[in-house]
């Protein structure tokens, strides 16, 4: 059996996360094969070597190929291609798609590397400028003995490592959390927008926010006592839906009265029961 330290690993795409992987590997002793088309692309990244001539260079040389690559067209040339990683694979190599695809892209991908023998991982990677610090959480989806095929790997890039299930897991798991960013992101400017119309420095908004809740541990406290689905907390359920439908409409008021739009807000009012309901146990 393969020691864990000899699997080889390939990088494709050199970019903010592929070039921090990489850099992440070189300095834990993983030194990986790596391509991207700019020739020139690994001349600032510490420890990694030129980039080979093809992806498909890379597959022949690793065990492991990280793909790191901007969207779903890019992902699909690298594996496919005629120097594509496939054109160069070996039976049991693993293929990890670092890049935040639709879940329906990455069934299509892992046929294709079904056809070859080598088996596909997605794996949402987060935050991306901590690549290069051995920072980021992988969130995998696919076979359980792929994941461990590769974890040697993710192992030397990563800071965690969370499997959420069968293909696609991972990857449903990272766009999720690219929904709660940028969900929040508007909160955030709504919430500002409606602060300024009222002569708020938005500032004075993020000192009370961070001062209140420096850890932003209220983000998920419904989703937790929902997932718990404990019976006293259904007790409380009304009297947190009054609260919210009494706080939003006041944010409603304000933002007519001020001429701000707030979509967000409008739209959360309206599904508040929604949002509030505690499911039955096995209904989350």
């Amino acid at each position: 059996m393969t020691a864990k330290q000899d699997v080889r690993a390939g990088v494709i795409g050199l970019g903010m996360i592929g070039g921090g992987v990489a850099v992440s590997l070189a300095r834990r002793g993983r030194v990986p094969a790596v391509y991207d088309i700019r020739p020139d692309a690994a001349d600032e990244l510490a420890g990694v070597p030129a980039p080979l001539a093809s992806p498909a260079e890379v597959a022949r040389a690793s065990d492991v190929v990280l793909v790191a690559v901007v969207d779903a067209d890019q992902a699909r040339t690298v594996l496919s291609g005629p120097e594509g990683v496939l054109a160069g694979a070996h039976p049991g190599l693993v293929v990890v798609l670092l890049c935040t695809v639709a879940v329906p892209v990455v069934h299509e991908l892992a046929e294709l590397c079904a056809e070859h023998d080598v088996a596909l991982l997605d794996c949402g990677v987060t935050p991306g400028d901590k690549a290069a610090q051995n920072g980021l959480v992988a969130i995998l989806g696919g076979d359980e003995s792929a994941v461990e095929k590769a974890r040697p790997v993710l192992v030397d890039f990563s800071k965690e490592i969370v499997h959420c299930g069968l293909l696609g897991a991972g990857m449903a798991t990272k766009i999720a959390r690219n929904v709660i960013t940028y969900g929040t992101w508007r909160a955030v400017h709504e919430a500002a927008a409606l602060a300024a119309s009222a002569g708020v420095d938005p500032a004075n908004l993020i000192n009370v926010v961070e001062a209140a809740d420096p850890e932003g541990s209220t983000l998920f406290t419904w989703q937790r006592m929902r997932h718990a689905a404990d019976p006293g907390i259904r007790a409380g359920v009304p009297q947190v839906r009054q609260l919210l439908d009494k706080d939003l409409a006041a944010a409603q008021e304000l933002a007519a009265h001020q001429s701000v739009p707030v979509p967000l807000v409008d739209v959360t009012r309206a599904h508040g029961a929604e949002t509030i309901e505690i499911p039955e146990r096995g209904d989350v």
